[in-house]
């Protein structure tokens, strides 16, 4: 946190913030669509090569390669992204370039071997550490801090470019309020708010398959989480995997060679994994809100740690571990909201008293 402040003002600015770079409140969610996308673009597009027989577009030795249909869609996010101005089109740009992305990606085997072998085999971990990577990089840019009130305000006036010259949806003019309203106070606040003010209704919602899919998604695991059972499944689950994890860098240890440190790999994370579930159950008894965060950190180093190494073990093993992973975390989260929920609740209806 820089300690400068802004004339006027005795708050600290923040150096991105001094520097003209506040944070989209959406990116989190867009940078997920993007990570998401890419990697069922690499799933998908295996699996349709596997099942066509690996065909190759062009003839007379050309040879196009789907890297280039990725570097094409790249191009047309940044074109659209660098051309239109407001949120709108965020989404979007997410979608074609995690098509894009994805194209470009699953074809690194090629391109970090001599003899461009596609089916090199660390390709899958190599991908999977990618994808983690960039996850990692969005959640320091946007995980570790929260959102600026100024960010908040700059984020209403985000959406106010697109109200502007379309106007405002219910849903629109609701979350550019939602956004001054955190912004509070701030400087230009009250400029802004006669802003939104002025902006005409739209009636008509323009289609976000990003913002339909992720509130489907909330609703799905927020039903899941009111059967008691559920969050219990999914924590038996999430120690099964450990388990699974942990025999199959055992079984394989032998058989790597040099390579034996990803057989150990898999063993050490995955006997963490295991201990942070056990530690959760130890602790939902006594704290709900303490367990569930012990719930999630084991599949957090499932997710970013043991995954890479059972990619390089079995990427058939790895596919379904991941996707149990997914499903874990999204209910562990999902119950953790609802205690962090009821905790608040119960905490505001104790002061009242």
């Amino acid at each position: 946190m820089s300690t400068a402040s802004r004339p006027g003002t005795s708050s600290p600015v923040h150096l991105m913030l001094r520097l003209g770079l506040p944070r989209d409140p959406l990116a989190t969610r867009n940078l997920g669509t993007f990570l998401v996308v890419t990697a069922l673009t690499v799933l998908v597009t295996r699996a349709l090569l596997a099942a066509s027989g690996y065909p190759q577009l062009g003839g007379g030795g050309l040879h196009v390669a789907h890297v280039l249909w990725g570097g094409l869609l790249m191009a047309l996010a940044f074109v659209l992204l660098l051309s239109f101005m407001g949120p709108v089109l965020r989404p979007f740009g997410a979608i074609v370039g995690g098509i894009g992305f994805g194209l470009f990606v699953d074809e690194v085997g090629k391109f970090v071997t001599s003899d461009n072998d596609y089916f090199y085999e660390p390709t899958a971990a190599i991908i999977y550490a990618t994808v983690v990577a960039l996850g990692l990089v969005a959640e320091a840019l946007h995980g570790r801090r929260a959102l600026d009130p100024r960010e908040a305000l700059a984020g209403a006036v985000d959406d106010a470019v697109a109200g502007v010259v379309g106007g405002f949806t219910g849903h629109a003019r609701a979350r550019a309020e939602s956004r001054l309203e955190a912004a509070g106070d701030v400087a230009g606040a009250k400029e802004t708010r006669a802003l939104l003010r002025s902006v005409v209704d739209d009636h008509e919602e323009l289609p976000d398959v990003v913002e339909a899919v992720s509130r489907g998604a909330v609703r799905v695991l927020h039903l899941l989480v009111r059967a008691r059972f559920v969050p219990l499944l999914a924590v038996v689950l999430l120690v099964a995997t450990a388990t699974v994890s942990v025999m199959r860098g055992l079984l394989a240890w032998g058989d790597l060679g040099g390579l034996w440190w990803v057989a150990a790999g898999a063993v050490v994370s995955g006997l963490v994994g295991a201990a942070f579930a056990v530690v959760g159950l130890l602790q939902v008894r006594h704290d709900a809100v303490e367990g569930y965060r012990w719930f999630r950190r084991a599949v957090l180093v499932s997710l970013l740690v043991t995954q890479f190494f059972l990619f390089r073990l079995s990427e058939w093993d790895a596919s379904w571990g991941l996707l149990v992973d997914l499903v874990v975390l999204g209910v562990v989260s999902a119950e953790l909201e609802v205690l962090r929920r009821n905790r608040e609740r119960s905490g505001r209806t104790d002061a009242a008293a």
